[in-house]
């Protein structure tokens, strides 16, 4: 055989998947999962019968951590010391075990995250509860395998004489699979045993009667009966896990909010300062001071606020947003028949009580093959002080022990067990010669056999001892319930008001989309000077609302952005405002056309939406109220290459005005338009011909008579009465408003309806901004071109024209009335 047939040629995908296997099996299977029968994994387990095995036990001293580590790495476990010492002082932490299987002496970190003292500080012994997983293990009741290193045994599980997968519950993680199962209270669990031993066929609602749900060492309160119930059923499955607090009411009309408890595996330091970062970014308003006041007394955080703050809202706003209410994830996963399965209640209760039948089996055949032997001896015992004086001459007349063991045998017809046990009798007890202690011994041990045969022999005898044990146990370490259980999960309803100062501001929005809000001191400040723009930019809405108000801010590509008013940038009036895209990301080319202040969703408001290839679109404004702001939402569905030329909020009852670039006028009312949903795309405004968009989309009320302005890309601008025109229905042709030219036609670039202090803004090629006041034009006919206003020879034709933006306060009115 060449050097080169001894290796293999394999592919590299072959080797990894192979090799990837069996670590996966060996993590699930060896690390990461807890078993089903004593819901331990496996460093908990060696951990534990290290203890038991150095008589670590919690009737004597403690001792050194360091030691016990030493001794589960030396002896069973060949892994770090660091991963050995956390999962010992796991087991400890009555913030994370619902019944704590190790006592600490020392430092083994807190609830606020802090890590325990290094191993050679602490000491450790097991907790009284962990006998009883360990109770009998000496009786052969579990297998054993040989350790790592072939040098003595460990159990491959535990007696676990209470159901500690349940009481304890367990996380991890492996390949594939991760786990996460609850803590539960010991008495409840245990009743719930006892159910289910009675009744084999017990449902999960009628287990439910007795087990509750989770009970968690932080207490808390759950919310979500179903939650649980479908978790009991599935293995998957949540419930809500809210801290427990309460309001309590200071001198002074001042409140505070108290918590006592927080959820299951909540960090408290991490929470505090949590709590107070919103206090000191003022996202809650009225939170005076947070304080942490726990003691050994118990848990306890302070959240003092302001007078006339809303305790109930800043409460609900602390449940939603930080980590005082929590989801917890049941996913109830372990090591059943040496696999890893999504466990339902019901087969975690089978599970456990298959093992313990296993075990009381097992411990009954140990006792009674024990008790036999020792009857055997008794009996001896007895015959032989009835005839004691012949077997002391036997003995005598022995050359040696084997000698006088033969001659008991012989002459006696005593067995090899009774001989020795004769032989080996120390002189002192011949004087008692009495037989009768014998003769109650070995009546004790026969009632003992009887008793042991009769569990052997029968099923119901052998679980109505297994149920007698889970009560004694029962009796001995039931505690009250921590965790209150509620039936609804209570919807969080947070008023603006909490969060938001209430304050009256200036937001001011710019075509190229800077947004900002300012002070109305600062405003004032600033002498009411004009707004500070980059060169080319200008101002498209100038509105002062209050910071509890929203905005729709929409777009030429058919999205708006839903932004709340106290979100937006607080700019001094002087200071450039911040791009919308800091707020809300969207595309580069897209523009903010319009800005729709609201303060409340009403339902006879609409909104009016025109587009450049010549569709309406009228929806309820209600339906523009989002719950998802972080990108643009959809406002009107646009087809190919169409965009939104304006945006209206509409009372239902204006007229409608529609220009296209060639010139073309449509007035027909609003009703016209009939009501479609949010994402819907709209109807034809406007008959158009080949080349020819919509440039504006107005709204207006027909009874204030207003003036209709249009601009032309050679710069003439043009000023008509509403009466020049007749009032049509959608989607005509519309009346003519320009002379059409043979050379350098006039194309309308915009069209505005105006009212008497209004004034026109437009700008050119050679990005200036210029400004008109249009009733300074003589009124002219739907058949000229009007008057020209800018030499565009010099400045290059006019690019955009808007209605000069007026400092309005959108709500005043409506609050007046």
């Amino acid at each position: 055989m060449t050097e080169h047939a001894q290796f293999l040629d394999l592919p590299f995908e072959e080797v990894i998947g192979d090799r990837f296997g069996r670590y996966s099996k060996y993590i699930i299977q060896e690390r990461a999962l807890p078993d089903a029968r004593d819901g331990l994994k496996p460093v908990q387990r060696r951990i534990l019968y290290a203890m038991h095995q150095e008589k670590n036990t919690h009737d004597k001293p403690f001792r050194k951590s360091a030691k016990t580590v030493g001794t589960v790495i030396g002896n069973y476990h060949p892994h770090g010391d660091s991963s050995v010492y956390e999962a010992l002082v796991r087991m400890s932490q009555t913030w994370k075990v619902r019944n704590v299987l190790v006592e600490m002496h020392g430092n083994n970190g807190s609830i606020d995250g802090d890590p325990p003292a290094a191993m050679r500080y602490t000491e450790a012994r097991l907790a009284s509860i962990s006998s009883q997983l360990l109770r009998d293990i000496e009786k052969e009741t579990v297998d054993f395998i040989p350790n790592f290193d072939d040098t003595d045994y460990e159990p491959v599980v535990l007696p676990a004489k209470f159901p500690n997968l349940l009481v304890n519950g367990s996380t991890g993680i492996s390949a594939g699979y991760a786990t996460d199962i609850p803590p539960h209270n010991l008495k409840e669990v245990i009743d719930a045993v006892v159910m289910k031993i009675d009744k084999p066929k017990a449902d999960v609602e009628d287990l439910m009667k007795v087990l509750k749900g989770p009970d968690f060492p932080t207490g808390g309160i759950i919310q979500g009966i179903e939650g649980i119930k479908k978790a009991y059923k599935t293995g998957k499955g949540k419930v809500v896990l809210r801290g427990k607090a309460e309001i309590e009411q200071l001198r002074g009309g001042r409140e505070q909010i108290v918590i006592t408890e927080l959820p299951y595996e909540v960090n408290k330091a991490n929470l505090v300062k949590k709590f107070d970062e919103y206090r000191l970014d003022r996202k809650v308003e009225g939170i005076a001071e947070v304080r942490d006041e726990t003691d050994r007394t118990g848990l306890r955080i302070v959240i003092e606020l302001k007078k006339d703050a809303d305790s109930e809202g800043v409460l609900h706003y602390f449940y939603k947003n930080t980590d005082l209410q929590i989801t917890y994830n049941f996913n109830m996963v372990a090591i059943h028949n040496k696999t890893p399965q999504l466990m339902s209640l019901p087969s975690i209760l089978d599970s456990y009580i298959q093992h313990q039948r296993d075990v009381m089996i097992r411990q009954s055949q140990f006792d009674l093959r024990k008790a036999r032997d020792r009857a055997h001896i008794v009996d001896g015992l007895m015959k032989a002080i009835s005839i004691l004086d012949d077997v002391i001459a036997a003995i005598r007349a022995s050359k040696d022990k084997q000698d006088a063991k033969r001659r008991l045998m012989e002459q006696f017809e005593f067995t090899e067990k009774q001989s020795e046990a004769i032989v080996t009798l120390q002189l002192y007890r011949l004087t008692n010669t009495d037989v009768t202690s014998l003769q109650e011994e070995a009546e004790e041990l026969q009632k003992q056999i009887e008793e042991l045969e009769a569990i052997l022999n029968s099923e119901e005898k052998l679980l109505k001892e297994i149920k007698k044990d889970l009560k004694q146990i029962q009796k001995q370490y039931k505690t009250d319930r921590l965790t209150k259980i509620e039936e609804q999960i209570e919807e969080l309803k947070i008023n603006l008001e909490v969060m938001v100062a209430s304050e009256d501001v200036l937001v001011s929005v710019t075509k190229d989309g800077y947004v900002k809000r300012t002070s109305l001191r600062s405003y004032a400040a600033s002498n009411e000077s004009d707004l500070p723009v980059k060169e080319g930019d200008y101002l498209i809405s100038l509105q002062e609302i209050n910071t509890t108000d929203k905005l729709l801010l929409f777009t030429n590509k058919g999205n708006y952005l839903y932004v709340h008013v106290h979100e937006l940038p607080d700019i001094r009036w002087k200071d450039l405002g911040q791009h919308v895209a800091n707020l809300v990301s969207i595309e580069p080319e897209e523009k903010v056309i319009k800005v729709v202040p609201v303060r409340e969703f009403a339902d006879d408001q609409y909104l009016l939406f025109f587009t450049k290839n010549g569709m309406v679109k009228k929806t309820e404004l209600n339906q523009y109220d989002a719950q998802r702001r972080s990108k643009p939402l959809v406002a009107i569905n646009l087809k190919d290459d169409d965009e939104v030329v304006s945006v209206h909020q509409t009372d239902g009852n204006q007229d409608l005005f529609i220009a296209s670039n060639k010139g073309y006028g449509l007035w027909y009312h609003e009703s016209e338009v009939k009501l479609v949903g949010q994402r819907a795309a709209g109807v034809k405004a406007i008959q158009l011909k080949k080349d020819e968009v919509v440039v504006s989309g107005e709204c207006f009320d027909e009874l204030a008579s207003p003036s209709i302005v249009l601009m032309t890309q050679r710069g003439a601008c043009k000023r008509m009465v509403l009466s020049d025109f007749e009032q049509s229905s959608r989607a005509k042709r519309g009346l003519v408003m320009l002379k059409e030219l043979k050379s350098k036609p006039h194309r309308v670039v915009g069209l505005n309806i105006m009212k008497e202090e209004e004034f026109v803004q437009f700008q050119t090629e050679n990005g200036e901004i210029h400004e008109l006041y249009p009733l300074e034009l003589k009124k002219h006919d739907r058949y000229s071109n009007g008057s020209f206003v800018v030499d565009t020879d010099i400045t290059g034709e006019v690019v955009r024209t808007w209605k000069k933006p007026q400092y309005i306060k959108p709500f005043e009115s409506k609050e007046e009335e």
